[in-house]
């Protein structure tokens, strides 16, 4: 039974907001505008929502002034969709057109800014990229001698990590949705059923249960535990004593969930039942731990020493845990290295992983939204004790 959506999309007062906050930023920083290219940037700022972006062919620019709307520079194959936004300035050329994709227009646009030698800001930082042509990018600088670029990396990250109101519902929505497809799972997974054809069930099984997509599916299953959760699924039937794990991201208007859970089959033995139970008490002390005024390395930490009673790497793979919402992965993460101070509204997975047997490993996720007096579970919060699937 599909559950019960919020309204999709946002009224414009969201995207007012939105933009207001980051003028007033841009104006304590010396901006005179954000140029944007990437697709999470320019629906945070627009509302434009479409699977275009899965093309690479065509670039897609918002600029955001220092006072007034933004401003769309987009291929005139999308004018019609973000018609529909709140913009009223679109600007559009027709794409795609390797010799002048968008850049003669950004030049107008940008040229009485390098005349009076203004900055502006373009995203540089840790997970950003240049989503234009390299040689497009260094023909657009030339032929703005007095523009000066700053990174506005953290300005729009910072933005971004704390969630509004009707973002947070959105996300709880689609946390609901995956956790009933969770629950789902033994309906499906049994001994002797292939791994792949689990994985396609979990897809239609949240899709039936109300997600737009579920574009992330991933996990695997092995006696006594699994030894990477990224590969493709085999076709091997899952056997006795394997434990089967399923990592998802789906979507609803636009918004990831990002948790995981694990099952046995038929039987656990004890090994994978005492690394279930440390996942689960480090869970329970990032949960803890995860209030505002705290970092994400004091979140790292009270998970890690949980870990380290079965795994002495404290869990090796680089981070436990990161923020979530409209890409399955956002900054910060929850990190030795991240001293990015937690506050109220964000929204974040925590994602203990520990490492046992030869060459196994066992991950647990949940996701949760920071709250003035601490943190409040937005998934089904998994079982203390590993679940058994009976054959």
């Amino acid at each position: 039974m599909p559950i019960h959506p919020p309204t999709r999309g946002f009224d414009t007062a969201e995207f007012e907001t939105r933009t207001r906050k980051a003028q007033a930023l841009m104006a304590a920083q010396g901006l005179a505008g954000l140029l944007l290219m990437s697709e999470p940037e320019l629906r945070y700022f627009t509302g434009f929502q479409t699977l275009f972006w899965q093309s690479p062919t065509r670039p897609w620019f918002i600029f955001v002034p220092a006072t007034g709307k933004p401003i769309a520079i987009i291929p005139a194959i999308g004018a019609a969709l973000m018609r529909q936004s709140w913009i009223d300035d679109i600007r559009t050329w027709s794409a795609p057109a390797p010799q002048d994709d968008g850049i003669g227009l950004l030049t107008d646009l940008l040229s009485p800014l390098a005349r009076t030698g203004e900055t502006i800001g373009v995203m540089k930082g840790h997970e950003t990229h240049l989503r234009m042509p390299l040689g497009d990018w260094e023909r657009l600088v030339a032929a703005l001698p007095g523009l000066r670029i700053a990174d506005a990396t953290g300005l729009v990250q910072g933005l971004r990590m704390v969630k509004s109101p009707a973002e947070i519902e959105k996300l709880a929505h689609i946390c609901a949705i995956g956790s009933a497809t969770f629950a789902a799972v033994p309906n499906f997974a049994h001994q002797g059923q292939p791994l792949d054809r689990v994985f396609r069930e979990f897809r239609r099984a949240a899709i039936g249960a109300g997600a737009d997509d579920a574009p992330y599916v991933v996990g695997g299953a092995g006696p006594g535990g699994y030894a990477d959760v990224i590969s493709p699924p085999t076709a091997r039937p899952l056997a006795a004593g394997d434990v089967l794990m399923l990592d998802t991201g789906c979507t609803w208007d636009g918004y990831f969930c990002d948790f995981d859970r694990n099952w046995a089959i038929g039987h656990a033995d004890d090994t994978a039942r005492r690394a279930h139970d440390v996942l689960w008490r480090a869970t329970e002390a990032g949960i803890e731990a995860a209030r505002p005024g705290q970092t994400c390395r004091d979140l790292f930490e009270a998970m890690a020493a949980v870990i380290r009673e079965m795994d002495a790497s404290g869990g090796d793979i680089g981070r436990l845990g990161h923020g979530l919402g409209m890409q399955l992965t956002e900054q910060p993460s929850h990190a030795a290295f991240d001293t990015t101070e937690l506050t109220e509204n964000m929204v974040l997975t925590l994602e203990p992983s520990v490492s046992y047997g030869d060459g196994l490993m066992m991950v647990q996720e949940e996701n949760i939204v920071i709250r003035s007096g601490g943190a409040i579970l937005l998934t089904t919060r998994a079982p203390a004790d590993l679940p058994v699937i009976a054959p």
